[in-house]
């Protein structure tokens, strides 16, 4: 190689080298601008927690459940009783329930329960099998003094309520689903991104999503101290190790709940989504599930799955009719 070979080459070398350096540090200031970014987050999520946490409101009381706290609400002086459970993950049971609870009170006595990991209940390190979690439940509703009772509840109520019925078949007087889990549906065995999600709650950027993504509370009814108290709750609340240990186990209790059934001659209503676009076979799923009842009942609704914000009248009333024709 002669010389101005030599020289050519070495300026393509220190050209390359060049390009090279300048694309690592692109990379390391878009990396330390990220870094900056989580570490802001972060620390606005921490200063922004503590500040709420003050600002959230009790309501309810407290009973003892394996030596911890579970928050229960008892509202209205009916004779008969609804205990009422929230579908999974819903920040706090009892606020969400409230539209349907006002509607409801005026005939029947409500017991809405938030299990551990919810609303403002403690957590819990006990693992979130179905049978953990009917068996806290069942304690809370003892210790309420409470032996008779209607079991309503929302989506993940329906796949739980199959195992507390038959655990406690002396005591449900009829089963109520809002657009409830069916114990053999599909798509239950999926993977979800666990760490991912803590990630997201850890580091303050599922608080920037939920601020940046609006309300979702705001075209409902709920007064606006409700709306503020359950946004500073689900902040609080959200993806908790409790709640992460039940989506871990989602999928092994569906498993093990596939071939249950209620009871051939328990009442059971069901409010079903009719415009269920992810699964098309959720309406004849719970057609199915009711024609099991010798009493059975499904009542499709147009609306979200949290059915219970928008048709909350229609399904107090309906379930006001049922309750009057099995009787």
């Amino acid at each position: 190689m002669n010389v101005a070979e030599t020289v050519k080459t070495n300026k393509k070398g220190t050209k390359s080298r060049k390009r090279r350096h300048l694309w690592l540090k692109i990379i390391g200031g878009i990396v330390g601008v990220f870094v900056l970014f989580l570490g802001i987050t972060f620390v606005v999520n921490a200063i922004s927690n503590g500040m709420e946490k003050k600002k959230i409101e009790q309501y309810g009381q407290y009973v003892t459940v394996d030596n911890k706290k579970m928050n229960v609400s008892i509202q209205g002086s009916g004779e008969q009783t609804i205990v009422l459970l929230p579908g999974q993950g819903t920040p706090s049971p009892v606020l969400d329930f409230k539209l349907l609870i006002d509607e409801l009170t005026p005939d029947y006595k409500v017991v809405a329960i938030e299990p551990f990991g919810y609303g403002l209940s403690d957590k819990t390190d006990k693992d979130r099998t179905t049978e953990n979690i009917v068996s806290e439940v069942h304690e809370a509703v003892q210790q309420l003094g409470i032996d008779r009772y209607i079991l309503m509840g929302h989506s993940i109520t329906g796949l739980y309520g199959v195992t507390y019925v038959k655990n406690y078949p002396d005591e449900v007087i009829a089963f109520i689903g809002i657009d409830s889990s069916v114990p053999n549906q599909p798509g239950m065995d999926a993977k979800l991104p666990l760490k991912s999600m803590k990630f997201l709650q850890d580091s303050g950027l599922m608080r920037l999503i939920k601020k940046v993504s609006g309300d979702p509370y705001e075209s409902l009814a709920f007064d606006e101290h409700t709306k503020e108290q359950m946004n500073l709750i689900s902040n609080r609340v959200s993806v908790n190790p409790t709640l992460i240990n039940e989506l871990k186990h989602l999928g092994s209790n569906f498993k093990n709940a596939e071939q249950l059934s209620y009871p051939q001659d328990l009442p059971v209503l069901l409010f079903v989504q009719s415009n269920n676009e992810h699964n098309k076979q959720w309406v004849p799923l719970h057609e199915e599930q009711a024609k099991l009842s010798a009493q059975g009942k499904m009542i499709p609704m147009e609306g979200s799955h949290y059915l219970h914000h928008t048709k909350f009248k229609e399904i107090a009333e309906e379930f006001k009719a049922y309750m009057k024709e099995i009787q």
